[in-house]
């Protein structure tokens, strides 16, 4: 591992710490009181950022430990705050009739919450507007717009980031990250393209990098709204100040040493080590983030920050290999039983 890795690592783990020792893990793999140690010491530690992980940490293997990573990046669009012409794509705040269901009006989800949705105007509790009809209008008119963006394709796009950016004509700059999702499925086009025959490694064929998508998407406008709507999850926004984006852990995701996981099998803040078949990805990881896609035990979405470097390895991003998770040490003691 480089010593820049595992130092950038542990400055985000630093971060990291408030969050771990206050919130419970949804994994059920650690408690607060495991990473007091570790934390303690990282914010004192001044000596090689390997050798604090080796001292401090543990490592496993969750499942078969064979990885799959993909890239997200900080993207920046065409917008402005307030409507203009040419600027017609609506950037949603969060909707107050977005609820959860209450127990007994609706099916539970498989993890036993209550699923999202509205009640109707007979109090009846319905799925909430799909992304067909939020852009059929669903929620026009009702005040919810805090931007405008220039390009419906790259708006979807940073959707599927969870936050970017929006620069107006001006050079004036607007932060937006996650606020919220409409509860409907998310689909990854990608996968939907594969399966119809659209993309592939061929000769004049679409690759399947974001660049290769979006590009099937312009030159069919057509069929590539249809695609998108295959999506019908939609992702509502609200406005940052100050450092950012913020990731599910609730602290700054930073650029080559943040990475998305699912918290059912990753706690959130938790070192994560990747050895991959993309060098560019190999290293130290720290779990801050949570994605609509990202689901299961090895399955992991890296940050690259922002700008065009950042899109272009994000959006190429598809490695396959080996992780293992670290956790403190005394963990996997506890969890033996020894």
């Amino acid at each position: 591992m480089a010593s820049g890795d595992a130092l950038l690592a542990k400055l985000s783990f630093v971060e990291s710490c408030p969050r771990l020792l206050a919130r419970d893990d949804a994994s059920g793999l650690t408690r607060q009181a495991d990473w007091r140690l570790p934390c303690e010491a990282a914010g004192r530690w001044t000596g090689d950022a390997s050798r604090f992980f080796a001292t401090y940490f543990e490592t496993v293997r969750v499942g078969e430990g064979k990885a799959f990573a993909t890239g997200y990046f900080e993207p920046e669009i065409e917008g402005v705050r307030l409507r203009q012409p040419g600027y017609d794509v609506p950037v949603y705040g969060m909707p107050a009739d977005l609820v959860q269901a209450k127990p007994g009006e609706a099916e539970p989800l498989a993890s036993g919450r209550m699923p999202l949705g509205r009640y109707d105007q007979t109090g009846r509790f319905v799925p909430y507007h799909d992304r067909t009809a939020i852009e059929q209008g669903a929620l026009m008119g009702r005040g919810l717009e805090i931007g405008w963006a220039k390009d419906p394709v790259e708006f979807f796009f940073l959707q599927i980031q969870g936050s970017g950016r929006l620069r107006a004509p001006d050079g004036t700059v607007m932060r937006i990250g996650y606020a919220g999702q409409n509860g409907q499925p998310y689909t990854g086009i990608g996968g939907v393209m594969r399966e119809r025959g659209r993309l592939g490694s061929g000769p004049g064929q679409y690759s399947g990098s974001m660049q290769g998508i979006m590009q099937y998407i312009r030159d069919n406008p057509e069929e590539g709204r249809a695609l998108m709507r295959e999506n019908k999850s939609w992702v509502f926004f609200r406005e940052l100040t100050g450092d950012g984006p913020i990731g599910a852990l609730g602290v700054p995701v930073r650029p080559k040493s943040s990475i998305a996981a699912d918290p059912k099998f990753v706690p959130l803040g938790a070192p994560v080590w990747l050895d991959l078949d993309r060098n560019e990805a190999d290293g130290m990881w720290i779990a801050q983030d949570t994605g609509g896609a990202i689901k299961g035990a090895n399955r992991f979405d890296t940050f690259w920050g922002a700008g065009a470097d950042a899109r272009l390895t994000a959006g190429g991003m598809s490695g396959r290999g080996e992780a293992l998770l670290l956790l403190p040490k005394g963990t996997l003691r506890r969890h033996s039983g020894r």
